[in-house]
């Protein structure tokens, strides 16, 4: 795991930018805090800051390999965890090899395969390769975008980071957001390939992205297909195990101390489960992590989204499965510093506006960091199995827009009410999220006979795993790479990813609740009580301190009358928010005072010119 960056300039010998290409490879150095290397020749210049993994001492980068016709050179961020087969493979062909690393086997897969190496991997990665035989850059994402990859097309060539920041910091790239940029950062839509800054581009999952001097070409490698599926229930549940139980043995190869994250709900559960039996076998533990806040077992108020606390769940999967299980703890003045929010924020590179679940996660992350290196997640299972309470909501199924907007707003809001009058009628949000809608299900293939009410449900399905699960990706990525912790997803191996999604809907719930296939599939190792659990989201603290603080911040940010986060927020409505009793104190209720002090704060950092016009 790593973080990556590059420029490619056909006009020009690159070799006089080594300060711009070293002030770019820097802001990486939190993805990377290993080691760091360069690379530049002729129009091309590489950097790479590096999270050691596998083969600690040989997996330095740029990696290059001299053929007869010119250079070629790597630089890779993820994991492939089959690489141990396809370097096997590549023997068989002829490759010789002076390392142990999953990046040479990329490398010589390349020269092997060119860009169809993508369609043999599988794993976690984006890298890009410079071939010095054609003078073609190649940039290569996952199937489902769990590695984020950016780039910037120039007058003559391309500027390409894993994340926003190394792009940003080449004088090319100017720091600008206009309202199309705004509209992709108000809504949870996550339209493919948009970078909400102007002139960025995400390689899309799934694709390969080719430069040469003609100009930017895309090459679709992989997408979800709708696919008969012929299984009867038994034969499902019983190659889902099968699945699951080749993924996390994969996953769980590494050369550092490994982890996973536990919540108490079925996925992380299951996941956690999974592994302690594997490992068990050679007589290893697996250490888990939770988080919780002071006091919120205690004082836990149940509500629509959450009707038990975790921790007593966390505590029954620790001891059933024999964890080396740490509670990582947390207050109300950590989740509201504004240290961690700027953290969050340059984690981001946005204001994303989650609030504490931003905040939280990042702690979590610091905290596990002491300890481990790699953490295994059971994020995507919901995506995968269908897990969210939009998946049973008549009104999300059939209301003509991206489910989780349906309930999302009842519980959380919307940024309407700090946002000006003037700036969202300028955005037209609902508008621009007909037209996403409209486009994202047009491509979901209908199978022959398939009921109308399957084909809503593969629509339904088909959205969260090639928008929604994009987000949260992107979110847990970010900020567990800000502290230099690799978080590996076991449920979003395109195996198990087809595989389920082409399963019916009503095989996917056969017994009328939620992921009932993931559920039966590692009943032998779940506790009973995360068995018969209801899913519960990722925790929000309930503590009251933590919005007041959130309302002190506000009105410091209220004295700067000339911020330009006026621009953007209404000052009446951010008073409002301010001064509000939250002696309820609902997410809803902190939405405003959280987004606009997010606001405020990336404006700060970042000082983005930010186009209204």
């Amino acid at each position: 795991m790593c973080g990556i960056t590059g420029w490619i300039s056909f006009e020009r010998d690159l070799g006089s930018a080594a300060a711009v290409l070293d002030a770019m490879t820097e802001t990486m150095s939190c993805r990377g805090p290993d080691d760091r290397g360069t690379w530049v020749q002729g129009p091309a210049a590489l950097g790479h800051r590096r999270l050691a993994i596998i083969d600690l001492p040989g997996g330095r980068q740029p990696m290059t390999a001299d053929t007869p016709y010119g250079t070629v050179a790597l630089v890779y961020s993820g994991e492939t965890y089959n690489f141990e087969e396809l370097r096997r493979e590549l023997i068989g062909r002829g490759h010789r090899f002076s390392t142990s690393s999953d990046t040479e086997v990329v490398l010589r897969g390349y020269l092997e395969w060119g860009d169809e190496v993508a369609e043999r991997l599988n794993g976690m990665y984006a890298f890009a390769v410079w071939d010095g035989r054609r003078d073609t850059l190649v940039l290569i994402r996952d199937r489902m975008g769990i590695k984020p990859f950016y780039y910037r097309p120039t007058p003559d060539g391309v500027l390409f980071g894993s994340e926003p920041k190394a792009i940003l910091a080449n004088p090319l790239a100017p720091a600008r957001v206009t309202l199309d940029g705004l509209r992709e950062l108000f809504t949870m839509v996550k339209t493919p390939g948009h970078a909400i800054w102007d002139g960025m581009a995400e390689v899309e999952p799934g694709t390969v992205v080719t430069v040469d001097r003609e100009g930017v070409h895309r090459r679709v490698y992989w997408e979800l297909e709708t696919r008969p599926h012929t299984d009867d229930r038994d034969t499902t549940v019983a190659t889902v195990r099968s699945l699951l139980d080749d993924i996390v043995r994969r996953q769980l190869v590494a050369d550092v101390p490994r982890c996973t994250l536990l919540s108490g709900g079925l996925d992380s559960s299951a996941m956690t489960a999974i592994a302690a039996r594997q490992l068990g076998r050679h007589g290893e533990k697996v250490r888990s992590f939770a988080v919780d806040f002071a006091g919120q077992t205690d004082r836990f108020v149940a509500d629509e989204l959450r009707g038990t606390p975790d921790t007593p769940f966390v505590h029954d999967v620790a001891h059933t499965a024999g964890t080396d299980h740490q509670d990582i703890v947390l207050d109300a003045q950590a989740l509201a510093d504004p240290a961690i929010r700027e953290k969050v924020i340059r984690a981001r590179d946005l204001p994303a506006g989650f609030g504490d679940m931003d905040a939280s996660v990042l702690l979590l992350f610091r905290a596990i960091r002491d300890q481990s290196t790699v953490a295994l997640s059971g994020e995507s299972a919901d995506e995968v199995f269908g897990g969210y309470l939009q998946f049973f909501d008549e009104e999300a199924r059939r209301g003509g827009t991206f489910p989780w907007l349906v309930r999302y707003g009842r519980h959380f809001g919307d940024d309407g009410e700090v946002l000006s009058p003037g700036l969202l009628a300028s955005l037209d949000l609902d508008a621009y999220i007909a037209d996403g809608y409209r486009t994202a299900v047009s491509g979901v293939r209908r199978l022959d006979e398939e009921s109308d009410f399957e084909y809503r449900m593969r629509r339904v399905c088909n959205l969260h795993l090639t928008r929604f699960v994009r987000i949260l990706l992107d979110r847990k990525d970010r900020a567990s790479m800000a502290v230099g912790l690799e978080v590996r997803v076991p449920f979003c191996d395109h195996r198990l990813v087809e595989y389920v999604y082409n399963t019916p809907w009503t095989l996917k719930s056969y017994d009328g609740r939620e992921k009932t296939l993931l559920r039966e599939a590692t009943a032998d190792v779940l506790p009973r009580s995360v068995y018969d659990r209801v899913k519960s989201p990722y925790p929000s603290t309930q503590d009251p301190e933590y919005g007041l603080a959130l309302q002190d911040q506000a009105k410091d940010l209220l004295a700067r009358t000339g911020h330009p986060v006026f621009d953007l927020v209404d000052r009446d409505r951010l008073h409002s928010a301010a001064h509000r009793d939250l002696s309820v104190h609902t997410p809803a209720q902190r939405r405003g005072l959280e987004r606009a002090l997010d606001l405020a704060q990336w404006l700060d950092l970042y000082r983005p010119e930010v186009v209204l016009a």
